[in-house]
C-alpha cells in the first residue's frame, strides 16, 4: 500500500488537468486540481495567475501527499480503496471522504480515520466497498448546485475512479 501514492496521484492529475478558471467553479482559479486559495495557504503568500499557470506535478505532489493522502491514511488503506478515498478527498475534502468510507463500512461516522475504520476497511470486501463508495459519492455530487454545469465530467470521473480502483484491487 505504501507504493500507491505515486500511481494514485498520476491518475488524479490526469483527471484534474491543467489550468482552468471557470466562472461557475466555486474553487476559482485552479491548476492541476489545486485552487489558488489552497496554493496560497500551502506557500504562505499570495500568488498571481502567472504563478498558478506555472505549477507542475512535482510542485503540487507534496501538497497532495500531506493535505490529502496522509489525512486519509492512504498508506494504511487497502489498494483501490485508497485511490477512491484519495480522489474524493481532493474533490470534496478529506473529512467528507473519510465519513463516506465510514458510512459504507458501517462504523461510527466521525470523520477521523482511526484503527476501527482501518480494520473495517481491511476486512471488508474491497470491490463492494469501492462500488458502494462510488454510489455515495455520486449521490452527493449530483445534489450540488453546480451539477448542471459540471455533472457530466464529474460522473465520468467517478466512474473512471471506480474502474481504476477495481483494477487496483485485482
Amino acid at each position: 500500500m505504501k507504493k500507491n501514492f505515486e500511481p494514485c496521484l498520476a491518475k488524479l492529475l490526469a483527471h484534474e488537468g491543467g489550468f482552468v478558471d471557470h466562472p461557475s467553479d466555486p474553487g476559482g482559479m485552479t491548476n492541476l486540481g489545486v485552487t489558488k486559495a489552497v496554493w496560497e495557504e500551502w506557500t504562505g503568500h499570495p500568488v498571481d495567475e502567472a504563478t498558478m499557470r506555472k505549477l507542475t506535478p512535482e510542485m503540487v505532489a507534496p501538497l497532495y501527499k500531506r493535505k490529502y493522502w496522509d489525512k486519509i491514511r492512504g498508506d494504511d488503506l487497502p489498494s483501490g480503496i485508497d485511490y477512491c478515498v484519495f480522489d474524493a478527498a481532493v474533490n470534496s475534502g478529506p473529512g467528507r471522504a473519510i465519513k463516506w468510507l465510514q458510512e459504507v463500512l458501517g462504523v461510527t461516522v466521525d470523520g477521523m480515520l482511526g484503527p476501527k475504520t482501518l480494520l473495517a476497511a481491511k476486512i471488508a470486501d474491497p470491490v463492494a466497498t469501492v462500488n458502494e463508495y462510488t454510489e455515495v459519492r455520486r449521490e452527493f455530487l449530483s445534489g450540488l448546485p453546480t451539477w448542471k454545469v459540471f455533472g457530466r465530467g464529474w460522473g465520468r470521473r467517478v466512474a473512471e475512479v471506480n474502474q481504476s480502483a477495481t483494477t487496483m484491487i485485482a
